[in-house]
């Protein structure tokens, strides 16, 4: 079985890891604050979820999350993620990160960013335009008329059909905005960033998205 490895475990790590645990993933789940601080998480998820640290959970993983803030991704341990997937489910907002001057003038990405500091792994944008609820309240089976879409996007096709394979079965449809800078597409402020969308909707909210900067 497939192992999420959850860097991270505050809104949206929390509840991907109950969307992927109802789906009969394994998932290792970490924090800054260390395993013993997740107990009631753990035993909420049941026998298929384990805490560890950020080192346990990307060893473990088949596909990482990384769901914290833009400013700690250093922290991120590259070395146990090199070759592996790595969802990135980050945005960033100056008010909590400190200013980045490269994501201020939109000369990168976040997710960018990531991969930079994780140079052997598979980075794909994907969870960060949507309400951290929604992950499982919004969540419809394959075929569902009007399934909400997800956007991902990322430099590694086998990848992307991971996080893709990964993102149908928790509940969602996919669309696949192109190469990893492309993310910017459903970053805050975008038509994309919040909103329930179908795969035609999301296609065209992409589409139509402008730089902050013009």
């Amino acid at each position: 079985m497939t192992t999420i490895g959850l860097i991270g475990a505050g809104h949206i790590g929390g509840q991907l890891a109950r969307a992927a645990t109802a789906k009969g993933y394994d998932v290792v789940i970490s924090n800054s604050r260390g395993p013993e601080t997740l107990t009631a998480l753990i035993d909420e998820l049941g026998p298929t979820a384990r805490a560890g640290t950020a080192q346990e959970a990307a060893e473990a993983a088949d596909i990482a999350v990384v769901t914290i803030p833009v400013k700690a991704i250093h922290s991120v341990p590259a070395g146990a993620l090199a070759g592996k997937t790595v969802i990135d489910t980050n945005n960033y907002y100056p008010q909590r990160d400190g200013s980045i001057p490269e994501l201020d003038s939109e000369a990168t990405t976040s997710a960018e960013l990531l991969q930079r500091h994780l140079p052997g792994a598979r980075v794909v944008k994907a969870f960060n335009h949507i309400q951290s609820d929604a992950i499982t309240a919004e969540a419809q089976g394959p075929g569902t008329t009007d399934r909400r879409a997800l956007a991902i996007a990322g430099d590694d096709a086998a990848a992307k059909a991971e996080v893709s394979a990964f993102i149908d079965a928790v509940g969602f449809d996919v669309v696949d905005l192109g190469a990893l800078p492309e993310g910017w597409r459903v970053q805050p402020d975008t038509p994309g960033y919040g909103p329930r969308l179908t795969s035609i909707q999301m296609a065209a909210a992409a589409a139509s998205a402008s730089r902050r900067n013009g």
